[in-house]
């Protein structure tokens, strides 16, 4: 039995039957960068659109040589547990702000407003934004606590010594928040209990009104960075407006005034400066005598309708909030984070302020979001895009279907198999071959965890259900090789066989989705572009052509109502010129903001230096956050 011997929060399944703290040691796994942005389009656009100086040329090859080998700040699209663990091995100790939102109040009504051609819908939670909620509150608040706290202890480990974190939390779950933040960072470094009101009008009737959030702000030790913010100036310069001058109020304005205040003051530095006072003396100096910022923030509002910032996301924080917290526990330089950010107003705000940031969700949406919110930031300075990729399942695979007993990976590989096969509603068959099941007439083979589905393997594929009489092939991936599907579909056609490709969706790897038969298997979608020459040589331009979504009936009725042009479908794209075989780079991109909902579909125009073979990649993202995209094979002369 676990002696009780000091105040703390303790739910179902904390301890183990000895008493013993459950917790997980911290999984590390390599990142994989899967878009480098070196260029936003607000600064791309502003520098086509003006002609170039040489003081222009001059300050971009001075920005080239400062942000080499300098820290790229990061957007992480995966399970933020995985993410602080990842990060712990370089960043331990190293980030000086932390900001997190976690989601106490989203509940079944997370609803995102999406915007269709000229039109906006209001889109469901996807199933793996639902999944995240579920994960958070399934049973209930223990469920939350018991989230939380797991990731507040890999908090710890990145947090500075000098640095704090600032947990953003309302009355559900204020008091037991509390309790965690005391256990972790101990109840000596609370520093602000802050309350937000933000003014929201309510009917209530037999309470007062709740209008306001909570931060609670704790540091990592006594020695934390704290700056005060100005909030008000001093109500003497108010008092003295007529002869304040430059923000200072000197002796020879107020010399013969009789004021008590004024005499006082006088007599204070008279004797701090052990002489009679000059004209030329200050008396006040309102630069360094203010009203401060106290622990109540009540002049920063919601977002309101019209506000430019406004996203329609539905947990957007103002970026008035995050700045002001920025501003208090921070300097430029530093390196703050936040591990639930949503729409990106902490990543914003922060390069905005000139900080570096990492920013970490797990819905596929809101990294879109945070990604096109950027890269409308003039100047904003180059980030990458990551996950852990097949790392993470690999992860999940081993922990879900266990070791190999010989190494042959046999029995594991088995189980993968089974348990793919039964989400996607298909019988298994024979494995000796390249099928591994059968759904209705269609075989099906699926892709390895670890590595990219293959063309290899979709001929060896299709020729095994041509033999045994087939007419049908569903090939179900988790990666693709490069343009695997241009070349497969004729092959397949001469072969008289249907080939279908769909994509094993993330979900499965939530257990409440997969147990609940929550996964949705969804065709591979079509993308046409055209590569023409330019004007001057060496010189090309891309084209949208075409962008199908499969599977039309999984698209809800409201949005196909909308849809005028396979263009309404496309939210984000953007063109790697140079694309390597690793990271996506690209160096032109167009997307739909609020203020303007068109879409470009031819790039401006692309000089390559030299002649040579290139690999042309086009990226599209669709209006639900789905990246498509394809490579083209390009000869410059």
């Amino acid at each position: 039995m676990k002696e009780i011997n000091r105040l703390e929060l303790v739910w179902p399944g904390k301890y183990d039957n000895e008493g013993n703290l459950k917790v997980d040691p911290p999984v590390s796994l390599p990142f994989q960068i899967v878009e480098r942005v070196n260029e936003s389009r607000a600064t791309r656009t502003n520098r086509e659109t003006a002609a170039p100086t040489l003081f222009d040329i001059w300050e971009q090859d001075q920005v080239s040589q400062a942000t080499q080998g300098l820290f790229k700040s990061r957007l992480i699209w995966g399970d933020n547990k995985l993410v602080l663990g990842s990060l712990a091995k370089s960043l331990s100790g190293k980030i000086k702000f932390i900001y997190i939102d976690p989601p106490f109040a989203v509940g079944a009504d997370f609803k995102i407003e999406v915007e269709v051609g000229d039109e906006s819908i209001v889109k469901e939670a996807s199933l793996i934004e639902e999944v995240a909620f579920r994960d958070t509150w399934g049973n209930g608040k223990e469920t939350f606590v018991s989230m939380l706290f797991a990731r507040l202890r890999l908090i710890h480990l990145l947090l500075a010594d000098d640095g704090v974190i600032a947990v953003h939390i309302d009355w559900r779950l204020s008091a037991q928040v509390r309790m965690l933040l005391d256990e972790i960072f101990g109840s000596g470094n609370f520093v602000n209990e802050i309350v937000w009101r933000y003014g929201k009008m309510s009917n209530a009737h037999r309470r007062f009104p709740q209008n306001h959030d909570l931060i609670l702000v704790f540091s990592k030790s006594e020695s934390y960075f704290f700056s005060p913010v100005r909030q008000a100036d001093s109500e003497y310069k108010n008092r003295f407006i007529r002869v304040v001058e430059n923000n200072k109020i000197k002796y020879g304005a107020v010399k013969d005034s009789q004021d008590k205040l004024i005499l006082g003051r006088a007599r204070k530095i008279q004797n701090q400066l052990g002489r009679k006072l000059r004209d030329d003396d200050i008396l006040f100096d309102f630069d360094n005598e203010f009203k401060t910022q106290d622990d109540v923030f009540y002049d920063i509002s919601i977002i309101k309708g019209n506000a430019d910032e406004r996203l329609d996301y539905p947990t957007q924080k103002p970026e008035a909030l995050i700045e002001r917290l920025l501003a208090a526990f921070t300097n430029e330089g530093d390196l703050v984070a936040d591990f639930f950010c949503g729409s990106g107003t902490t990543l914003a705000t922060a390069e905005k302020m000139n900080r570096s940031w990492i920013g970490c969700d797990l819905g596929r949406f809101a990294i879109h979001t945070t990604r096109k919110r950027l890269m409308d930031i003039k100047d904003c300075r180059p980030f990458e895009i990551l996950n852990l990729g097949n790392y993470e399942r690999q992860h999940w695979s081993k922990v879900s279907f266990g070791d190999d007993i010989d190494g042959d990976g046999i029995v594991s590989y088995l189980e993968y198999l089974t348990f793919i096969l039964k989400l996607y509603g298909a019988t298994p068959t024979d494995t000796s071959g390249s099928i591994h099941g059968i759904k209705g007439s269609a075989f099906v083979h699926i892709g390895s965890v670890a590595s990219p589905v293959t063309i290899k393997e979709i001929e060896e594929s299709i020729r095994e259900v041509s033999s045994k009489g087939g007419r049908e092939l569903h090939v179900l991936g988790w990666e693709w090789e490069m343009g695997l599907i241009d070349t497969l579909v004729d092959f397949a056609k001469s072969k008289s066989v249907k080939l279908s490709a769909f994509q094993i969706p993330r979900e499965v790897m939530e257990e409440e989705a997969a147990r609940k038969g929550q996964v949705t298997f969804f065709e591979l979608s079509y993308l046409e572009a055209a590569i023409e020459p330019g004007k001057k040589p060496r010189e090309f331009v891309c084209s949208l052509e075409d962008f199908v979504i499969p599977n039309p009936e999984l698209i809800p009725d409201e949005v196909r109502k909308r849809v005028k042009s396979w263009k309404d479908y496309i939210d984000y794209w953007a063109v790697d010129w140079d694309f390597q075989n690793d990271t996506f780079i690209p160096a032109w991109m167009d997307y739909r903001t609020k203020a303007d909902r068109n879409l470009k579909t031819k790039t401006s125009a692309h000089a390559y230096p030299e002649p040579g073979e290139y690999k042309v990649m086009v990226k599209v993202v669709d209006i639900f956050g789905n990246d498509s995209s394809k490579i083209y094979h390009l000869k410059v002369k």
